[in-house]
């Protein structure tokens, strides 16, 4: 039995003179109120959906709505004198089950006056692509898929990854960057990527992060390994050392005759919760190359063959 054998017109509620848009408002508002989705459990009003569904596509197909209003078709699609005419299923070839009962019997004119406004009106209705309702309206529509992510990479100075702060990509996504972001680690952010399907949500971006190194400060887990240059006058006479870290201003005391080499730890003041190691390494100033020759007359001759023992 055809879904629709009602007058196509009563069933939308409006009049045989009805503008197309005076029919949308009419189907609108029933689609709402019988839509399978909002009325599950109950049959017969997804069976009256499935009428009002065929009248409105009958009467905003021009072609379909004149062969109705002419008698040329009955308000099931169903040519009224099939032999009329030169004979034939005016709906294409599959007889009449293909007419508007699951609208897969339209021919191309008939999809294109209807099937393409039926589309934009679900869309905008339920959210639902008609692509998904071809071949009947019992199908459900296409699921909400999530978007694909995004990978970026970016690449950060050591200082930068220990101090964090905002980053902006290339094509403006804006990156907040956490302190003491490590050397391979990846960043989400939920949403920024591909838009969702058919009304899901948005992909993520992801961003992965390079180091770059420093000429004298590296990274070993959460323990900051620093080289730090000092004055002669600094390793002789000893010193109070401020050194400007990432997370802040760290002092250092330098014990008197402290040599290139010596390590000095410092808890709890690395990256997160790690220790900070500093390596001294003497650097003689401008001022003191130029008054060392004369400092050195008075040093003992002591010679240099002790410190050059296992050189090779």
């Amino acid at each position: 039995m055809p879904i629709m054998a009602k007058n196509p017109y009563t069933l939308l509620g409006v009049k045989k003179d009805a503008t197309k848009a005076e029919i949308k408002k009419a189907y609108r508002t029933l689609a709402k109120k019988l839509h399978p989705d909002v009325n599950k459990d109950d049959p017969k009003v997804a069976d009256r959906f499935k009428e009002v569904t065929a009248a409105y596509t009958l009467l905003t197909n021009d072609e379909m709505r004149k062969q109705y209003d002419t008698g040329q078709v009955d308000a099931s699609g169903q040519q009224q004198n099939p032999f009329a005419g030169g004979g034939g299923n005016p709906f294409g070839q599959g007889g009449p089950q293909t007419g508007f009962g699951g609208f897969g019997g339209f021919n191309q004119r008939s999809r294109a006056g209807g099937q393409d406004d039926m589309a934009d009106l679900f869309s905008s209705l339920f959210g639902m692509n008609m692509g998904g309702m071809q071949g009947g309206m019992d199908r459900p529509p296409m699921r909400a898929q999530k978007g694909a992510d995004v990978r970026y990479k970016m690449q950060l100075p050591l200082v930068t990854a220990l101090e964090g702060g905002t980053k902006t990509l290339q094509g403006g996504l804006k990156v907040k960057l956490p302190s003491g972001v490590k050397d391979g680690q990846v960043l989400r952010l939920r949403g920024k990527g591909r838009p969702g399907v058919n009304g899901g949500p948005a992909g993520d971006a992801k961003i992965e992060i390079t180091i770059k190194p420093h000429k004298n400060l590296r990274r070993e887990g959460d323990d900051l390994h620093l080289d730090l240059p000092i004055t002669l006058s600094e390793a002789a006479k000893g010193a109070k050392v401020d050194i400007p870290m990432p997370q802040g201003t760290v002092k250092l005391t330098i014990p008197p005759g402290t040599n290139t080499g010596k390590r000095f730890r410092l808890s709890g003041k690395g990256a997160a919760k790690g220790d900070l190691y500093v390596t001294a390494h003497i650097k003689l100033t401008d001022a003191e190359l130029s008054a060392l020759p004369t400092m050195a007359k008075n040093w003992p001759d002591m010679g240099g063959a002790d410190i050059r023992n296992g050189l090779l």
